[in-house]
């Protein structure tokens, strides 16, 4: 394949979100040959099993994006120690109806960063219970628990020199874990 293409979701919905600006920093860090697309998910509904008949015109274009992706990375913050709402929601969505889910067979990174000490592990970890029901392979080494502080980002919204070579070491494994389940 010359070109993968990534969903990437982030689970806030925040305006100067810590997770929206890692999505796309870490997103510099990809060989030229991996595009990355941040998938809207505030426009959904709110999932209800009597729509899944007549699914909303935002639910088929979620699950065309993650349906016409070679993976997806999911970069979450952490809600009342678990993930928020509004990911959850789009998971539901695209996963709907059963038997139908354009996430299957995805593989996927987790990853997130909050002002707490220990990031957002306990939300990634409820995100892999839920991505390994929906028979996503997730890259499971290394573990991005990132706390925000001064110099994550530089002033131009890259990755900070103090964390760029371990953000890179991430990015490199999800690139061959993607390869590895796209051939």
């Amino acid at each position: 394949m010359s070109e993968f293409r990534i969903a990437v979701v982030i689970g806030s919905l925040r305006r100067d979100s810590f997770n929206r600006k890692l999505a796309t920093a870490i997103a510099k860090l990809a060989p030229p040959e991996f595009r990355f697309h941040q998938v809207a998910i505030g426009d959904l509904p709110l999932y209800n099993q009597d729509d899944d008949a007549n699914q909303a015109p935002v639910v088929k274009r979620l699950k065309a994006e993650i349906a016409g992706s070679q993976g997806v990375i999911f970069v979450t913050a952490e809600y009342n120690r678990s993930i928020p709402g509004v990911l959850k929601n789009a998971i539901d969505q695209a996963s709907r109806p059963y038997g139908q889910s354009a996430w299957a067979g995805k593989p996927a990174g987790v990853l997130g960063v909050s002002v707490g000490a220990i990031g957002t592990a306990i939300a990634q970890q409820h995100l892999r219970n839920v991505l390994a029901y929906l028979d996503m392979p997730t890259l499971g080494q290394p573990e991005i628990f990132i706390q925000a502080k001064d110099g994550l980002f530089t002033e131009s919204g890259e990755i900070g020199e103090s964390s760029r070579a371990f953000l890179q070491g991430w990015m490199d494994a999800y690139v061959a874990w993607v390869k590895k389940h796209s051939a």
